[in-house]
């Protein structure tokens, strides 16, 4: 089980903030998830007491129907639902004075990426992004639907023909972070893949001070 818990492309070895609210939202709910089923196999083994031990037990079907059934039930439920929504709006590309802009097309079956800090320079199937940085990627699709997805950074989000998605990433640290394509495009879907390659502030100055070929 330990094996997926770390990786290239693992949801739970975060190397970003956006990453990191996701994967804590995850843990959240498989932990909870796992309390629930440790109560139901409770009740479950109490079902099949003998009548003797059973005897003293209370039987208030109300506690059972309004508290278990109900009560329980929406109290999990909404407390998911709130927090769900808290971590959702912490992952909004909010306005802020250090943000770069790069913007990801897709195609069946390759990434192109251009940049606000590099007019007229692009690159196929690697994009480049500063370390300790949020980075806004505006997302859209040449042909048909396909979505970027960089599971150490931050979420996934769809790649629409003539729409564009704004998602917030960062990272870390410097390094390469692999990408794929989490959505069915045809025959090449399993090749639809890039790298994020994160740089330190000189790396990052040196990639936006090249000129344009």
């Amino acid at each position: 089980m330990l094996i997926g818990c770390s990786g290239d492309l693992s949801v739970v070895d975060p190397a970003g903030p956006a990453a990191r609210a996701i994967a804590t939202l995850w843990w959240v709910m498989f932990i909870g998830a796992g309390l629930i089923l440790a109560l139901l196999a409770a009740l479950v083994i109490g079902a099949f007491r003998t009548p003797r031990q059973a005897e003293n037990a209370t039987r208030d079907e109300k506690v059972w129907i309004i508290g278990l059934g109900l009560c329980f039930s929406i109290a999990v439920l909404a407390a998911l639902l709130a927090y769900g929504l808290v971590t959702g709006e912490r992952l909004m590309p909010r306005a802020a004075a250090d943000v770069v802009r790069v913007e990801a097309e897709a195609r069946q079956w390759a990434w192109r990426f251009s940049y606000d800090d590099r007019p007229g320079h692009v690159t196929e199937n690697l994009l480049h992004i500063p370390a300790g940085r949020p980075v806004d990627v505006a997302i859209t699709s040449r042909d048909v639907v396909h979505s970027f997805w960089v599971p150490r950074l931050a979420g996934k989000l769809d790649a629409i023909p003539g729409h564009v998605n704004v998602l917030r990433i960062e990272a870390d640290a410097p390094g390469t972070y692999r990408g794929l394509t989490a959505e069915y495009n045809g025959e090449g879907y399993s090749r639809h893949t890039f790298s994020v390659e994160a740089h330190d502030p000189a790396g990052w100055a040196a990639f936006t001070a090249k000129e344009t070929p």
